[in-house]
């Protein structure tokens, strides 16, 4: 028991700071200083550069659709299950400033044209699963398996289960069984995107919550639901949005 408070208090230290630092709901934190900046100069850290530099990569291996200027977009998409679409003036309008080749980024100096945001959402919750798991790697033979909301990474596979932890992926149908598949995870990480909590729907069309950060327009025709298995929660998230 004393142990297992320990490594509990260790994760929820990690998970707690990663969150200060970088959510965009907090001011005051490296994300805010950036995109309250109006235009100007932003220094950062080594650990906050690594995740752009990362973010950056993303960008260009996606061809511009992994992009973490996009969070703008929520000023007109709101995915409440309603079927509240927004105009298409209304989004061209957003679009003016999304894009991270509007951004001069030279480690380890950052300058965005006024009105612009970064939203490290799509990057930050797995790679605070991927910390906290290293942590109780690097601190307990304990086995681990740190789960943020679906976001997870193991520390080491449980002994009494050598094959791993068993991992199970949520039903579309609300009227099935919770866990309609599972998995096994032997060694790093998962990551599910979809739009089974977050998505509107009109006219027949449903509209999910993944957009494209290119159009402004959600994804067309994605599947319901993508499970992704990796190396770490980082890859597994990234692959799976």
């Amino acid at each position: 028991q004393d142990e297992a408070l320990r490594l509990g208090r260790l994760v929820a230290t990690e998970a707690w700071r990663i969150e200060d630092q970088y959510s965009r709901y907090l001011g005051g934190n490296i994300v805010d200083r950036i995109n309250c900046a109006s235009g100007g100069i932003v220094a950062v850290d080594d650990e906050t550069a690594q995740l752009l530099d990362f973010a950056q990569t993303l960008y260009e291996l996606s061809d511009g659709s992994f992009d973490i200027t996009s969070g703008v977009l929520r000023e007109v998409w709101q995915f409440d299950g309603s079927d509240n679409v927004p105009e298409e003036g209304a989004v061209r309008r957003v679009m003016a400033r999304v894009g991270w080749h509007r951004i001069q980024w030279e480690r380890p100096k950052l300058r965005m044209q006024p009105g612009m945001q970064i939203d490290l959402g799509g990057i930050a919750k797995e790679y605070a699963v991927d910390r906290c798991a290293g942590l109780l790697r690097d601190s307990s033979d304990t086995a681990g398996l740190v789960n943020f909301g679906g976001d997870l990474a193991t520390s080491r596979s449980p002994r009494r289960r050598s094959s791993g932890w068993r991992v199970g992926i949520e039903a579309l149908d609300r009227t099935r069984p919770a866990a309609e598949r599972t998995l096994t995870l032997a060694a790093g990480g998962l990551a599910t995107s979809g739009d089974s909590r977050r998505f509107l729907l009109k006219g027949g069309v449903r509209y999910s919550h993944i957009l494209d950060p290119r159009t402004g327009w959600p994804v067309p025709d994605a599947p319901r639901s993508i499970t992704v298995a990796a190396d770490s929660c980082t890859q597994a998230g990234m692959l799976s949005t």
